[in-house]
């Protein structure tokens, strides 16, 4: 299926390209969240007539995600987590657990912006993550997790 973006989306093109995408990828994902319209004559044409507009919205979302990287680089979030004698928690520190954090601290997040390159974390002391606030806007936040004995 031929669709036009209406939206920058990873891995597969910029705003306002025309690409080929398996059906069930469109009509199940790309199309419902709004990142994607079919490509037929009258949608290109109403593409091209709202064009500006759709670039100036996406030029401000970036400027937005930007302005609180910026904000957010460099962030420690500190949690506390039950653990064992050995360091290893009694369970894990998953990208739920760092978004709440995070949102205590005044950042708006969603758990979903949140890459663990290593999955959840299952042990005490200092790690780095990454949080996606845009498609081109990646910020580097440390973690430091602490032990509580039980």
């Amino acid at each position: 299926m031929q669709i036009i973006l209406l939206d920058k989306v990873v891995n597969l093109g910029n705003l306002g390209e025309i690409v080929k995408v398996k059906d069930g990828y469109a009509r199940n994902f790309l199309i419902p969240s709004g990142r994607a319209r079919r490509a037929t004559e009258a949608a290109k044409a109403e593409f091209e007539a709202k064009r500006a507009e759709l670039e100036k919205a996406a030029a401000a979302k970036l400027a937005e995600a930007q302005a609180q990287g910026e904000k957010l680089a460099g962030t420690t979030v500190k949690l506390t987590q039950k653990a064992g004698v050995d360091g290893r928690l009694f369970g894990s520190v998953t990208n739920h657990d760092i978004a709440e954090e995070l949102n205590k601290q005044g950042y708006k997040v969603v758990k979903a912006q949140i890459r663990l390159p290593n999955g959840p974390l299952k042990t005490v002391g200092d790690s780095t993550i990454s949080v996606a606030l845009h498609t081109d806007v990646v910020v580097e936040v440390n973690v430091s997790v602490y032990g509580e004995t039980a």
